[in-house]
């Protein structure tokens, strides 16, 4: 009896679909990340004040247009106090990223849903899955909400988004990417023989998601970094920052949170030292799963893409965050993310089977 018989799939082919449409949402939910990073570092995401969901998906078609939201813009903190000299040339530039931005959005939304309603209808989706599947898109609808309230924080006296709202949309993101790759490589993975010489470990499962822990607080704190410009400062020394190994600013606050959450020094500060955490957790693993003689494809992988990853953090911050360099980096993090849960949904399914020898 096949795996795909006992979780009751209509057909072994069917689901194959599924899961590639399940992939294919994620590479388009990776875009969207990537063009939001090149959105943040160009200072575009506060160029659209209006938030329409349905008329917004056009851009301005004549020049009476593009006046009418260059003025909605130049009402706004960022034009006031910070882009005041643009004219309506720089302007559109900046608002090309975030129409962008928000198309992709939109886009995401008709490709997931159309697709999910055609396999709903044709009983493509096992029973177990649907609901699965139809939160992910809810999820979905709650980051269009989510993209607006972030955007909202930073019209209202200074000209930046809440670091926090900035995380908060970064994370859904993220989460949302995740689920479906999740739910893909279940629908994917079929009863095939065991190759690795001996099964996997509780310890080898749990190191694991210590790994994904620590990227995820990694990335939580890279875009604290990212909301605050926290890493224009101290970007010219690694390890240290400047001639101190804990920077000053930690101490002249008045409590742990403003110090390591709020202060520009105390969030790059706790980033830097996540992401070397991280690395050094995975490279750990890794040897780990080479003594258990545990194969898998993305682990050596993942070994050089940390190493890159740490490589292009530390290339961001003495470039003086150049946009290309930091863009590249927001993109290992999340394929760094990827690689960590292709091999955790690896042993989670063969430590499933071990349990079900019958199926």
């Amino acid at each position: 009896m096949t795996i795909f018989k006992k979780i009751n799939y209509p057909q072994a082919k069917h689901a194959e679909f599924v899961a590639y449409w399940l992939f294919f949402c994620c590479f388009v939910v990776f875009c969207m990340i990537i063009v939001g990073a090149v959105t943040r570092l160009s200072d575009s995401g506060l160029s659209m004040v209006e938030w329409r969901p349905l008329l917004g998906a056009l851009p301005p078609l004549n020049e009476a247009e593009w006046e009418r939201v260059f003025s909605l813009y130049q009402a706004y903190p960022e034009f006031q106090k910070k882009h005041f000299w643009m004219e309506i040339g720089d302007f559109k530039h900046i608002f090309f990223w975030e129409w962008f931005h928000r198309l992709l959005g939109r886009v995401i939304g008709v490709v997931y849903a159309l697709p999910f309603i055609f396999f709903l209808i044709k009983g493509w989706i096992p029973k177990g899955r649907r609901l699965k599947l139809f939160g992910i898109f809810l999820l979905g609808g709650a980051q269009g909400f989510m993209g607006w309230y972030m955007v909202k924080s930073g019209l209202v006296d200074q000209p930046a988004v809440s670091h926090y709202r900035l995380a908060a949309h970064l994370s859904l993101a993220l989460l949302i990417l995740s689920l479906m790759l999740w739910q893909g490589l279940s629908l994917l993975h079929k009863n095939i023989p065991n190759q690795n010489r001996l099964p996997p470990t509780q310890s080898l499962y749990a190191q694991g998601w210590v790994c994904v822990l620590a990227v995820c607080a990694t990335i939580l704190w890279g875009a604290f970094t990212a909301g605050l410009d926290a890493g224009l400062v101290y970007n010219n020394t690694f390890p240290k920052m400047g001639a101190v190994w804990i920077p000053e600013e930690v101490y002249t606050v008045t409590s742990w949170h403003e110090a390591f959450i709020q202060s520009h020094a105390g969030v790059q500060f706790i980033h830097r030292w996540l992401a070397l955490m991280a690395m050094i957790l995975i490279l750990i693993w890794g040897a780990h799963a080479h003594i258990r003689q545990y194969k898998a494809w993305q682990i050596p992988v993942l070994a050089v893409v940390i190493l890159v990853q740490v490589g292009l953090g530390v290339a961001t911050l003495f470039s003086g965050v150049h946009l290309v360099i930091a863009t590249t980096h927001q993109a290992g993090a999340v394929i760094v993310l990827c690689l960590l849960l292709g091999v955790m949904h690896k042993l989670h399914w063969e430590s499933s089977r071990l349990q079900s020898p019958k199926g």
